[in-house]
């Protein structure tokens, strides 16, 4: 499977090298960085490893492998992150990591997955935060998903990060669309209703403490509403529609349950831009996973 999912994603990323202007004075196109980076990615290996034939199948080395020291420095180049982002659209997502389009979804959903490291490790940009089980070390990766395979908008930050001012951010990039947002308890803050309501959207989170009253403060209207979609008199709509919101639990689930999906940080992906590169390739290799497997169904 890694075979041709690696595949795959090589012919896109020609296609998309084809489209964009090549980098001046180079002699490895962005392309190739690309993708030995992914074939890295795909099996958990370091990119060192990815720069040796012997870990290649014959027939796929129609290119000459960079060496370690160019993959090095290429890959913190501009280019080749557009590069990237340029997949997103035949992958049925948004863009870029930080810029996207919503589509026509009209259910979205908003979370965030911890992504740990050892208590002791030297990632100096690694932070103790709220993981699943306790505080733990490290980053986090948050992701607004519509029902595309790829997420609409995401951030790989410090664990510590809040969790409502990444959604902040996040929510810009459903401007221009209409919908609703599910969330769990931590989003139900008064600004992010205001945040969703002026980009269109509904944001539908429980209470934090649905037992105790709303006290003698002004709430957003939004946040009123979902409310009464939760717990008000005929909540049935409200709750149907909520219980939807388990779908991105089910996308980190897939993103991670499968050989060369987004296993547990490897000691040689730390700092925040080699997480963010990462994680960006693992996004990748999933969405393209989901295209093949929807073809062999159709």
């Amino acid at each position: 499977m890694e075979r041709e999912l690696w595949i795959a994603l090589y012919r896109m990323l020609r296609a998309a090298a084809r489209r964009a202007p090549r980098p001046k004075r180079v002699r490895v196109g962005d392309a190739v960085i690309v993708a030995v980076y992914v074939w890295a990615a795909l099996h958990d290996r370091p990119v060192s490893w990815a720069t040796r034939p012997c870990n290649w199948p014959r027939e796929l080395l129609d290119f000459a492998l960079p060496s370690q020291s160019t993959m090095s420095r290429r890959l913190r180049t501009t280019s080749m992150r557009d590069l990237m982002a340029a997949l997103h659209a035949p992958l049925g997502g948004g863009s870029s990591s930080s810029s996207s389009s919503a589509g026509n979804t009209l259910v979205k959903t908003i979370d965030a997955k911890p992504l740990p490291v050892g208590a002791y490790s030297v990632a100096k940009d690694a932070r103790w935060g709220r993981g699943t089980r306790g505080h733990v070390r490290g980053y986090k990766l948050h992701a607004l998903y519509g029902d595309g395979p790829l997420p609409i908008a995401w951030e790989v930050v410090p664990m510590n990060a809040s969790e409502q001012r990444v959604a902040r951010r996040l929510l810009r990039h459903l401007r221009g669309a209409v919908g609703y947002v599910l969330a769990d308890r931590v989003y139900d803050v008064n600004d992010l209703y205001a945040r969703a309501a002026d980009v269109g959207h509904q944001l539908l989170a429980p209470r934090k403490r649905p037992d105790a009253g709303l006290g003698h403060r002004a709430h957003h209207p939004n946040r009123l509403r979902a409310i009464e979609m939760l717990e008000g008199p005929c909540p049935t709509f409200g709750r149907q529609l909520y219980a939807l919101r388990a779908t991105i639990e089910r996308r980190f689930g897939r993103l991670t349950n499968f050989g060369g999906g987004l296993a547990p940080l490897p000691n040689w992906v730390r700092t925040l831009p080699r997480v963010r590169l990462w994680v960006h390739a693992k996004l990748l290799i999933d969405a393209v996973r989901w295209q093949l497997k929807a073809r062999l169904a159709a």
